[in-house]
């Protein structure tokens, strides 16, 4: 069975003994053939790319979190286009927009998430969109900027129905994570059973939302298993059908060049 994890922090990640190569190992036992290291910040996003650079396992996205509103690089179209234009990379982001975390006037959120598409149209990849407590807000700026000319994948998607609906209607894939398998996740696992097939996507978003039964430990990569065979039994198909439509969808939204296919190398 093999799986993508779609959206991690590698960089994030405490490999433990083992270090790093621990951690992929630990994914390509479970059967994680490929990984998508996400950028949040300009200042870390070197790391990032030199990830996706050395392991063939490995892509990544460049972008600014919608949160991050301490003193950081603000990113510029330019800068966004030369760097997404890269073959290394395959999507721009995360961005999106976040009301529960920033509060006051969020108008630069709005324009940092405008320039971030803006930049996807103008390389022609995709986008990882964050979208938390603004889902209409998202919605709009997505359909203002034209976003349906590149789409790309809602992420970490905890949204309700309408939310994803509108979302499939621009060209977007939803990703679930761990989140999903928590207790209390009923409603999202309502939404994720009616889900089709072809427009699902699975990761860890790790460190962060282990999904049980790794609930409260470190996220890696190794454990998108636990969310993918969580989702097959809940919305009745085999874990091998799901594996291989997931991944499918992955390749379908990022197309990877050559040199990211194929048996991971470690």
């Amino acid at each position: 069975m093999q799986l993508v994890d779609s959206h991690c922090h590698l960089p994030l990640i405490e490999g433990g003994e083992a270090g790093f190569e621990g951690v992929l190992a630990r994914a390509a036992a479970a059967g994680v053939g490929h990984m998508l290291c996400v950028s949040v910040d300009l200042e870390s996003y070197a790391g990032v790319r030199d990830l996706a650079r050395a392991y063939q396992q490995i892509s990544c996205s460049v972008g600014v979190h919608p949160n991050t509103d301490t003193p950081v690089r603000e990113p510029g179209l330019e800068e966004l286009v030369a760097e997404g234009g890269q073959d290394y990379v395959v999507a721009i982001g995360e961005t999106g927009l976040d009301y529960f975390r920033s509060e006051g006037d969020l108008e630069w959120q709005r324009d940092r998430f405008r320039r971030h598409i803006r930049a996807a149209r103008e390389v022609a990849k995709p986008l990882i969109i964050h979208c938390r407590e603004a889902a209409a807000d998202v919605i709009r700026v997505l359909r203002e900027e034209r976003a349906e000319e590149v789409g790309g994948v809602m992420h970490c998607f905890v949204e309700d129905w309408d939310t994803a609906s509108a979302a499939m209607d621009l060209g977007f894939y939803i990703s679930l994570s761990g989140i999903v398998t928590f207790k209390t996740a009923h409603a999202l696992q309502a939404v994720s059973s009616r889900l089709p097939l072809e427009r699902v996507l699975v990761e860890t978003d790790a460190p962060w939302l282990a999904p049980v039964p790794k609930r409260g430990k470190q996220n890696e990569p190794a454990y998108v298993r636990h969310t993918a065979e969580f989702l097959a039994t809940l919305r009745g198909e085999s874990p091998e059908t799901f594996a291989r439509a997931t991944t499918d969808n992955f390749h379908r939204l990022f197309r990877l060049p050559a040199d990211k296919l194929g048996t991971p190398a470690l």
